[in-house]
């Protein structure tokens, strides 16, 4: 994914209230495949980029609502 910083400075619409600017650069994201693919576009359009590797995610260990129930149960009852 190909973020790009902001060019231009955020303003308060004076009768909303909302925050905005006339910078569409910054509101667009591009998507890619590989990695590969976003570093050899952003090498072509001459875009400086930093390489940002997605943080590792846990395994969820999959609950069961009858395992609550389960005989010989060691966990204290919650509730």
């Amino acid at each position: 994914m190909l973020d790009r910083e902001p060019t231009a400075k955020l303003s308060a619409d004076p009768l909303m209230g909302w925050t905005g600017g006339g910078d569409t650069v910054a509101q667009t994201r591009l998507l890619f495949s590989t990695r590969e693919e976003a570093i050899a576009f952003a090498q072509r359009e001459n875009i400086a980029f930093d390489l940002e590797l997605p943080p590792r995610r846990a395994a969820i260990k999959p609950k069961v609502y009858a395992d609550n129930f389960k005989f010989g149960r060691v966990e204290n009852w919650s509730h």
